[in-house]
């Protein structure tokens, strides 16, 4: 009887085990839900720069490795410097001449006002001859009225006054046209100076193609993708190389739409990723997508057919890192699994942060 008794209990306790499990195991799932959102449709990105060249050229030296650490401002790559050393010297050069010929201008201005004073002495001069000449007619016409001078002497002098009246109108031209070779000095030097400023432009733009032929690290980080030899021939615009800046990883979470109305900015966030086992990260809630990631596709789905499904659409956000323990060790790419703790409800939520506003009447 006894063992009977055993062989009917045994069944019983199994099943109340089995069901004190479930209870236990449903009230802590449903308590998990209450408390967490969770998805594994999780990336690590980071802001990664490319580094391409400015100018064109051969490539002389390579100085750094796969997966070297770089820090900003760090030489990458020398591009032969040959070229652009010639043609920062012609532009130098050209910029001399320039500036020589402003001189040579500023020279012959001088050279022109002291000219022009000369003719307006000479204007006077020969002002005062006529005068001179104008005044012996008059004497000798009042002679030859009363007889004492021939006609003849009057009319020499009469031609001496008509020729000072020459000189002095020619020593008016002469003067005028020192006068205008002075204006156009002016102009000549306007322009020569603008062909200097551009001159110096020019050496300014050489000087920074030169420049260029350095190619620096544009931020701190770590080299990757190298595609980049020595000998090779560089264009504007190809890539060279990778900078990844791991100091600066962050998370993008795709959560489905109906879990983001518990989601807030701030909100602590537990970060697991498969490379680190069973190491957690934390991190926090730090902004929403403006858009689903459909919206962002290369071919956006077009929903307004007739054989339209619904489908839970994932907005994507953003998840910033606490840089402690292996958060630095977090790589581009990486998939891990987030969990947001929603009980803080202090922060900006999903609907709050999308700057939504009531249009004023």
């Amino acid at each position: 009887m006894a063992a009977d008794r055993k062989k009917k209990l045994v069944p019983l306790i199994v099943a109340g085990a089995t069901g004190l499990a479930v209870v236990i195991g449903g009230g802590l799932w449903w308590l998990d839900k209450q408390r967490f959102e969770s998805t594994d449709n999780a990336f690590v990105q980071a802001d990664t720069v490319q580094v391409s060249p400015q100018v064109s050229g051969y490539v002389a030296e390579v100085l750094v490795a796969d997966n070297q650490r770089v820090q900003a401002g760090d030489v990458l790559a020398r591009i032969d410097p040959s070229t652009y050393q010639a043609r920062l010297d012609q532009a130098i050069a050209n910029a001399q001449a320039l500036d020589a010929a402003v001189r040579n201008v500023d020279d012959r201005t001088v050279l022109e006002q002291a000219l022009i004073a000369q003719r307006a002495a000479g204007v006077e001069s020969a002002r005062a001859d006529a005068s001179r000449a104008r005044a012996d007619l008059s004497r000798y016409d009042a002679l030859a009225k009363q007889g004492w001078v021939s006609t003849q002497k009057v009319q020499t002098e009469r031609a001496g006054t008509a020729q000072s009246e020459a000189a002095v109108a020619q020593a008016q031209a002469a003067l005028e046209a020192e006068r205008r070779t002075a204006a156009s000095l002016g102009s000549t030097r306007a322009q020569t100076l603008a062909q200097a400023v551009a001159a110096q432009a020019a050496v300014q733009q050489a000087r920074i193609d030169l420049e260029r032929t350095v190619v620096r690290a544009p931020v701190a980080g770590v080299v990757g993708a190298r595609s980049l030899r020595p000998g090779q021939l560089v264009q504007p615009g190809q890539a060279l190389m990778s900078v990844v800046p791991l100091s600066q990883t962050y998370i993008v979470a795709n959560f489905k739409e109906t879990q983001v109305s518990r989601l807030r900015i701030g909100q602590p966030v537990e970060i697991k990723a498969d490379a680190f086992g069973k190491q957690k990260i934390e991190g926090r809630v730090e902004s929403f997508a403006p858009a689903t990631g459909q919206e962002f596709a290369l071919i956006p789905v077009e929903n307004a057919v007739g054989n339209f499904t619904k489908i839970t659409q994932r907005l994507p956000v953003r998840i910033a890192v606490d840089r402690k323990g292996v958060a630095g060790g977090l790589r581009p790419g990486l998939s891990v699994e987030v969990k947001v703790d929603v009980r803080d409800k202090s922060g900006q939520g999903f609907a709050d942060a999308g700057g939504v506003q009531t249009a004023s009447r």
